[in-house]
């Protein structure tokens, strides 16, 4: 009778067991953690990316959307990742303290990678070349990028923000005595200080400088260039995971040419 009865116990404790598993949650974990690939992102499923659309072909509006080579190569990564694309339009020198503190995936706005970023945040491999030219207006007795550097030069340069032709410029040109620099928050800006006599020059990348002539009568680019760089991607120091997750995809479209029809769907 014992043994029927400790039996019986034994069966109505299982079930009740049973029946309180039933009604438990599910255990939930930090969507930061949880990748599959062992990368974090900052919004499950999603991969951020953090640009400033002022620098055309690379990432610019066209109409409400935002377009470019960086958005496209980013797509194409997130892709490769099982991830949606998000791209967030700010200030540029907010980009890397955003990537920096992880509030944003990625960094990607044409950026070249230097000693004073790589202080704040890693860098994939390269992914496309860049070249910093000079701007001036038609007839400027700026003729070549050496006039910057003459002896007794006392030009005043326009730049962006926290951009390696700012970086450039302070060190080569004002730090030197040979002139000025004026930083804007955008290349337009810039541009616009130019056409208005406030500064001589513009310092900035070659691909948009081509489009900001193109759409500004009496603006020319000078035939040597100021500096040659190479783009790469910007990611927390805290996220090698993710780093190596995306190395691994640019590289593949790489590869594959994916990256190289992009660069030539914008740049003809």
């Amino acid at each position: 009778m014992k043994k029927l009865f400790a039996l019986a116990l034994t069966l109505v404790m299982a079930l009740s067991l049973t029946a309180c598993g039933d009604k438990q949650e599910p255990t939930t974990t930090d969507p930061a953690d949880s990748d599959e690939g062992g990368f974090k992102t900052a919004v499950e499923g999603t991969l951020s990316m953090a640009t400033e659309a002022t620098f055309p072909p690379y990432e610019f509006y066209d109409g409400d959307k935002l377009v470019g080579i960086d958005v496209d190569v980013a797509g194409a990564i997130a892709e490769k990742l099982g991830l949606k694309l998000d791209v967030v339009d700010i200030a540029f020198d907010s980009i890397v303290p955003g990537v920096q503190t992880g509030k944003y995936d990625i960094g990607m706005a044409g950026m070249t990678v230097n000693k004073e970023r790589l202080q704040q945040v890693n860098f994939t491999d390269s992914y496309a070349k860049g070249v910093q030219v000079v701007i001036v207006k038609e007839g400027s007795t700026i003729t070549s990028v050496d006039d910057l550097f003459a002896e007794g030069a006392n030009h005043t340069v326009g730049t962006q923000t926290y951009t390696t032709g700012f970086l450039y410029a302070s060190d080569d040109i004002q730090a030197k005595g040979l002139g000025t620099v004026k930083s804007f928050a955008k290349t337009t800006d810039a541009v616009e200080a130019l056409k208005n006599d406030q500064v001589d020059c513009v310092i900035l990348d070659n691909e948009p400088a081509k489009a900001l002539v193109a759409a500004n009568e009496g603006l020319t680019i000078l035939d040597s260039s100021y500096a040659d760089e190479d783009y790469a991607i910007a990611i927390s120091k805290e996220n090698d995971a993710l780093k190596e997750a995306v190395n691994t995809a640019l590289q593949e479209l790489i590869n594959d040419g994916t990256v190289q029809k992009i660069v030539d769907s914008y740049i003809k």
